[in-house]
């Protein structure tokens, strides 16, 4: 996910990627700890996506244009 595809989006479309996004951390989470996770990397980028769209929402909160 590219954060040029992210400030595409409206603010409802990011709230609910964000809400998703942060579900499958869990998900993920959950199966880091019973082992049943095959690859952890994805643990990584799920939260760099979190980052990224919660990043694209503050910049429209404050009005930053790009």
């Amino acid at each position: 996910m590219k954060a040029n595809e992210l400030r595409e989006k409206n603010m409802a479309e990011l709230t609910q990627e964000l809400q998703e996004l942060k579900n499958e951390l869990f998900k993920l989470r959950f199966q880091h700890a019973t082992n049943q996770l095959d690859n952890p990397i994805k643990l990584k980028n799920v939260k760099k996506d979190i980052a990224r769209v919660k990043t694209v929402i503050r910049e429209i909160e404050l009005g930053i244009k790009r």
